[in-house]
């Protein structure tokens, strides 16, 4: 299993308009950049593979969606569609524990600490950053891992710490700061390379 995390600084926490999604949503554009690369292939999608959308902007942070891919049913990967399921999600009362809203996706109330330790009793954490160790150094101890990556501004100092507390290792695909759905595929193609 692979699995992805971002967590999206500004992303709105209650249904939003999906002609704004790179304003008004606070940047929800990039989660569902970030949703359609991690899951999708051509014609179909990768069931080994969850994600998940920490959204912590206002008015009711935090929220986490979690998408499985073995259990999605009506996604599409433009950004629209994947945005019309997260505000779907985004109207299910939800509190610690997930609530399914469509076939493969959940809400809970869950923050990063919350959700870091749930996930690394499945999963090895491994934080993606720029000075990181390089994946091709690291890629033979990738087997079921969660992938932490921060949106366009990055990880905060607090968040940092958390993450850190938990992480098994500290990877970079690229020297150089790249959008977080870009580093997906990346990840993905030296993972593939492995296992074709």
């Amino acid at each position: 299993m692979r699995a992805f995390l971002i967590i999206g600084n500004k992303a709105v926490t209650k249904p939003f308009n999906l002609n704004d999604l790179a304003g008004g949503a606070g940047r929800m554009d990039i989660l569902c950049r970030f949703v359609a690369q991690a899951l999708f292939v051509s014609h179909g999608i990768r069931k080994d593979v969850e994600v998940y959308l920490l959204l912590l902007g206002k008015p009711d942070p935090p929220k986490t969606i979690k998408i499985v891919g073995s259990e999605v049913k009506t996604m599409a990967p433009d950004e629209r569609n994947i945005a019309g399921l997260i505000r779907r999600a985004l109207k299910v009362k939800c509190d610690k524990d997930w609530k399914e809203s469509t076939s493969g996706i959940y809400i809970s109330k869950k923050g990063l600490k919350d959700l870091l330790d749930e996930l690394s009793k499945r999963y090895k954490i491994v934080y993606l950053r720029e000075n990181g160790n390089d994946i091709r150094s690291f890629v033979g101890k990738v087997d079921d891992c969660l992938f932490v990556l921060g949106d366009h501004l990055g990880l905060k100092r607090e968040q940092e710490e958390v993450v850190l507390s938990f992480a098994d290792g500290i990877v970079s695909v690229s020297p150089i700061s790249l959008q977080a759905d870009q580093c997906v595929v990346i990840l993905h193609y030296e993972l593939d390379r492995l296992t074709s």
